[in-house]
């Protein structure tokens, strides 16, 4: 067991000096861009790349002038996403009322190839470790407030991140179909995303995605996240073509909307993990705070 933890941190050290390494590279390339622009059109160097640092960057800028971007493959913990399915843990809180335990069982039938787990004793790092021991790919935590699901959390193994979430307006499968009784699609989803523009948004709509596998062309299932003021609503819907111009659309639920409040670097269980994003009060002052 100690070997095992002492591994365990060990990849993560070096997994971070990777990525320390990775963001030093970026920089020192946009800055190196910034000098070819101001050279090439006659403007001066920007202030803040004036002196011995300018002078040891323009060295060497006809040979990065071809240069690409700095491969992000190693800040990018999804670099892998696609080569295989996912396989998401799905668990609730401790002691969960009914709601949030049959909300527990829709999500595992929104997610393909996820499994539900009853949370029962187990704690936070007993979680952690049974995803590393099976392989699992992420870990999905729904949490309540007096019987009504309020939190999210989704947490990727096996170095991060971990996005946090706000719950609002949840309403589960039988309250909204019509078909609540019949069987649900094991297909694998379409997925659509809309109103992530950001470089946040990019970030969660990536934490998002990866949840899910790639689908088959034919499937009749598709799944929407779409935010409007960083208030990310999500659909399920499957859909059936009458005509060569006409689709019938028919909501299976559950639905619900989630907001973003902290991603952490590490995983669930690792408390020491950076803080790599946080909503702060002063984000909400104006429409243009907007930060998906």
């Amino acid at each position: 067991m100690v070997s095992l933890l002492r591994r365990q941190t060990r990849e993560r050290r070096e997994y971070i000096y990777k990525k320390a390494l990775e963001a030093k590279e970026k920089q020192i390339y946009e800055r190196k861009q910034r000098i070819r622009e101001a050279l090439a059109s006659g403007k001066p160097i920007p202030q803040d790349l004036k002196g011995q640092e300018a002078e040891l960057l323009g060295k060497d800028l006809n040979l990065d002038a071809a240069q690409e971007l700095p491969s992000q493959s190693i800040d990018d913990e999804y670099s892998r996403a696609g080569q295989y399915d996912p396989k998401v843990l799905i668990t609730t809180s401790r002691d969960p009322s009914s709601r949030l335990t049959q909300f527990a069982k829709e999500l595992r039938l929104c997610f393909p190839n996820s499994t539900r787990l009853n949370r029962g004793a187990y704690t936070v790092n007993d979680l952690g470790a049974a995803c590393r021991a099976n392989n699992l790919t992420d870990l999905v935590v729904v949490h309540e407030h007096r019987g009504v699901p309020d939190a999210l959390v989704v947490s990727h193994f096996p170095h991060g991140p971990t996005l946090l979430f706000t719950l609002s307006n949840v309403v589960l499968r039988h309250e909204v179909s019509s078909h609540a009784n019949s069987t649900v699609s094991e297909q694998y989803p379409h997925l659509i995303f809309e109103g992530f523009n950001s470089q946040l948004g990019d970030r969660v709509k990536s934490a998002l995605k990866f949840l899910f596998p790639v689908p088959k062309d034919d499937s009749k299932r598709v799944m929407t996240f779409a935010n409007q003021r960083d208030f990310i609503s999500f659909r399920h819907h499957v859909f059936v073509k009458t005509s060569h111009r006409e689709v019938q659309l028919a909501e299976v639920g559950p639905r619900f909307e989630m907001r973003p409040y902290e991603i952490r670097q590490g995983t669930l269980e690792q408390s020491e993990a950076d803080v790599e994003w946080v909503l702060r009060p002063y984000m909400n002052t104006a429409r243009k705070r907007n930060q998906l």
